[in-house]
């Protein structure tokens, strides 16, 4: 058995300024609520190797791997698999940006499956995926929504 996720949210922006918040990986941590920590360890082209550290979890434990991310701006495709794969057999993720009348559906499909001995199964963690994809999507639609509006120029009155 394996687990699959696919979560996807619009978001009211310039497909420029959704594809440089979402894939500047250093500012993680601003945009993500779940991420303490990133250590870019090594570029090479558009494929970037890093560490990602969470936030404790209820019991205190912090959490933290290492993944490799490729980004192809031209395709509007990201690709992500985890180095350290910690609890996992495998983790391979996919962020597709694709520009609609709305603005941008960013779109993650992710693939993995648990290890016998992890301490949750490819069930519970598809489900603990789920619903923390939408909450981190949601927060990262504000935030880009955000900056968006502040880019936006004001109209300004001049008097004769």
């Amino acid at each position: 058995m394996s687990g699959h996720t696919e979560n996807e949210i619009t978001i009211a922006a310039p497909l420029d300024l959704v594809w440089d918040m979402t894939n500047d990986i250093e500012n993680w941590p601003q945009l993500f609520s779940e991420y303490a920590s990133v250590e870019v360890l090594e570029r090479e082209g558009d494929k970037t190797t890093f560490r990602l550290t969470m936030h404790p979890d209820e019991n205190g434990k912090v959490w933290s791997w290492v993944s490799e991310r490729v980004a192809d701006r031209n395709a509007l495709k990201v690709r992500a698999r985890r180095v350290e794969t910690g609890p996992f057999e495998y983790m391979n993720i996919e962020w597709v940006y694709s520009e609609t009348p709305d603005g941008v559906r960013m779109h993650w499909t992710q693939d993995f499956a648990m290890k016998p001995e992890a301490p949750v199964d490819d069930a519970w963690m598809t489900d603990n995926i789920n619903r923390n994809s939408v909450v981190q999507m949601q927060l990262i639609r504000d935030k880009i929504e955000e900056r968006a509006h502040q880019a936006r120029p004001t109209a300004s009155v001049t008097t004769d």
